[in-house]
């Protein structure tokens, strides 16, 4: 990523910060990737030529804004999938706002719903949702995981690690996959299989 490009998000980033601290309700703050977490996934892109990207989590597109710019260096696109269309909209307006709109496809719906029914064809998928809903998703996360080489990030396993253990033990006891913390940010973890 460019310097001025990345300046001029991480402003956006302090914007979206500053929201969120106004706000009492846990569910109404944006609560965007860290950018030290961002960029670290938008090398592994990068590195691994990650072609088709799938993120799991639009929000109000501050991520995405990170992984269109990685894939645009790959020749690649990304599928980014929010539950609420409102949070779409402000993405695509960000992604158009910062010209990353171009190989981004966005869409409005459950995240459950959508795994359920794509074809497992991702390099990479980024998972950073409702925590709640992990396990719900694991069958279908293994399914898409198919593809050699793929690579499942998930933000938040050290800040929350409450929230996710029972997900990161599902992972765990998989003798097909192979995972590993990274202390980045709020702590990624990334699964592949064997």
């Amino acid at each position: 990523m460019n310097t001025e490009l990345k300046n001029k998000i991480l402003k956006l980033y302090e914007g979206f910060k500053e929201e969120d601290n106004i706000k009492e309700n846990r569910l109404d703050r944006w609560r965007n990737l860290e950018p030290e977490s961002a960029e670290f996934i938008s090398i592994l892109i990068r590195s691994q030529q990650s072609k088709n990207v799938l993120e799991i989590g639009t929000s109000n597109g501050f991520s995405t804004l990170w992984l269109s710019d990685a894939v645009k260096s790959t020749g690649g696109k990304l599928i980014s999938v929010e539950i609420e269309e409102s949070r779409t909209l402000l993405a695509k307006n960000n992604l158009t706002e910062f010209g990353l709109m171009n190989n981004v496809e966005l869409i409005t719906a459950d995240a459950k719903d959508y795994l359920a029914k794509t074809a497992p064809v991702f390099d990479t998928i980024f998972l950073d949702a409702e925590r709640k809903y992990y396990t719900e998703y694991w069958p279908e996360l293994k399914r898409l995981l198919s593809k050699d080489g793929a690579l499942l990030i998930v933000d938040n396993v050290i800040s929350h690690q409450h929230q996710v253990e029972d997900f990161q033990n599902l992972i765990i006891e998989d003798t097909g996959f192979t995972s590993t913390v990274v202390n980045v940010g709020k702590g990624i973890l990334l699964v592949t299989k064997n």
